[in-house]
């Protein structure tokens, strides 16, 4: 043993201190790294970069995630995972996105958002009978008009003819310039509409056509009973608008494609009654209906505003998290695993826009609907942005709770086409690492690199030490020296002694 210690070289000892030195930090890296993230940096860039560049498909993982939260009909989400939805609380064209434009000279709607809106007049509001009725024959060539003025002037042309609700309803919708003028001629809506449903209900089994005609009238009625609602709510007459949606919901159970609950929860928020806004919650934020940044941001808040008063980050730190903390930290992890683009809006770090008349669940158009309308409430109560805004571990609850099926990579390309062009649309966002893993990484990368610059050229090496070893020292030789110079020998003797 003591001649192979012999026989060892200078280069073994420096190879065995640089291997023991990056080792020692590896070690500490990763324990610090699992205290903050629960989980080993090494196994998570195996699993996640690695192992699909080797060919491995990590399927049981989402198997198991997806079975342990009870989702067990991912493939259909995934398949309609970038489906454009309706906007719940669209804006009225003429009353609110019009006056925009006339303002800003802006156009807040795109083309693309525009055609989705025909389509969707075109499927509610018209059947295939509509050529024997002449003013339902106009109304059905109006829906598919591009230009405003001809919409409307159909309209009129219809009204001529007799009472009709769809007429009626394109011009609330497009030629209104208030929300009051928009109000009375939806109840002039309303009063024809009602009077051809309950026409085609008695009708109804007579037919196909009596049938298509029925669920055509059904539509009508429905979406004007909605835009009254929405249209109480926004000249301040809240209760009423609330009292408004509940009977139609109440009438209307199956028509769940309106998300009137929606329209709903945001009503009760304004009126501050948590506790209606809990118990519609309970009955749509099941595991089997579709979610949505409003079900889970108003879940969030909440929660949040049972500890939001009371929350410091500092105390919570110290004595841990309570129950009711805890739940209001993973609701908030829900809420942003869904729609991570929502807390820009809402700690207004991001300007708002109007919200399109379409959105993209979980994507930053959804984000806008929801902030544009839910802001407020958020502000009314007190504390709720502050937890939000401490809340450092935005957005790393993307990659902690997998809740929901994963992020679509389409959202970006589809929110680019609902939102206006002036807007910059907010895109997924990506962790950026700490700069304790880029240090290490770099200290470790730079310490690899001198010792096999040192192994290979021991003696080139060792003159660039010096000179940088001198280089170094050099300011403090400097100082020394001029110490030296100043001080009586004497003193300087006795210091150096000591």
């Amino acid at each position: 043993m003591s001649m192979f210690l012999n026989t060892l070289t200078p280069k073994f000892y420096v190879a065995l201190g640089t291997s023991s030195l990056i080792a020692g930090l590896i070690l500490i890296f990763e324990w610090w790294y699992f205290r903050k993230y629960g989980t080993s940096f090494i196994e998570q860039v195996s699993v996640s970069h690695l192992r699909p560049l080797l060919g491995g498909v990590d399927n049981n993982s989402s198997n198991n995630s997806n079975s342990s939260n009870g989702d067990s009909d991912s493939n259909r989400q995934s398949v309609s995972e970038c489906k454009v939805w309706r906007n719940p609380l669209n804006l009225f064209r003429g009353a609110e996105y019009n006056r925009y434009t006339w303002v800003t000279g802006r156009e807040p709607l795109t083309y693309y958002d525009m055609n989705l809106s025909a389509q969707d007049h075109q499927t509610f509001f018209t059947c295939d009978s509509d050529h024997l009725r002449p003013a339902d024959a106009i109304m059905q060539k109006a829906w598919r008009e591009r230009n405003p003025q001809a919409r409307i002037s159909a309209a009129h042309e219809a009204l001529e003819i007799n009472e009709c609700a769809t007429a009626y309803i394109l011009l609330a919708e497009e030629e209104a310039t208030t929300i009051a003028e928009a109000e009375k001629l939806f109840k002039q809506a309303l009063k024809a509409g009602d009077g051809c449903y309950r026409r085609s209900q008695q009708l109804q089994h007579h037919g196909s056509q009596y049938e298509a005609q029925h669920r055509r009238d059904t539509n009508v009625l429905v979406y004007i009973k909605r835009r009254l609602a929405m249209c109480a709510r926004r000249l301040g007459r809240t209760r009423e608008a609330v009292k408004m949606m509940r009977d139609l919901m109440k009438e209307f159970p199956l028509l769940s494609m309106f998300n009137i609950h929606e329209n709903l929860l945001e009503a009760l928020l304004e009126l501050q009654a948590y506790a209606d806004v809990q118990a519609v919650l309970a009955k749509y934020d099941d595991i089997s209906l579709p979610k949505s940044a409003t079900i889970c941001y108003t879940a969030a808040l909440l929660k949040a505003r049972a500890v939001s008063d009371k929350f410091s980050p500092e105390a919570a730190s110290r004595r841990g998290l309570s129950t009711a903390e805890m739940n209001a930290v993973e609701a908030i992890h829900r809420a942003v695993e869904f729609n991570p683009h929502v807390p820009k809006y809402l700690l207004e770090m991001k300007s708002l826009i109007l919200p399109p008349e379409h959105i993209l669940k979980r994507g930053d158009s959804e984000a806008i609907a929801y902030a544009f309308f839910h802001l407020a409430h958020w502000k009314r109560v007190e504390g709720a942005l502050n937890l939000l805004h401490s809340f450092r571990m935005i957005p790393y609850p993307l990659e902690k709770g997998h809740l929901f099926y994963p992020y679509p990579i389409c959202t970006e390309t589809a929110d680019r086409e609902l939102l206006p062009s002036f807007h910059e649309v907010s895109v997924y966002p990506k962790k950026e690492l700490p700069f304790f893993i880029l240090f290490t990484a770099g200290l470790c990368s730079f310490t690899a690199m001198l010792a096999l610059l040192t192994h290979q050229f021991p003696e080139l090496m060792g003159v660039f030490a010096k000179a940088f070893l001198s280089t170094l020292f050099a300011p403090l030789n400097f100082v020394m020296e001029k110490v030296e110079s100043i001080l009586p020998s004497s003193l300087w003797h006795q210091l150096t002694r000591i």
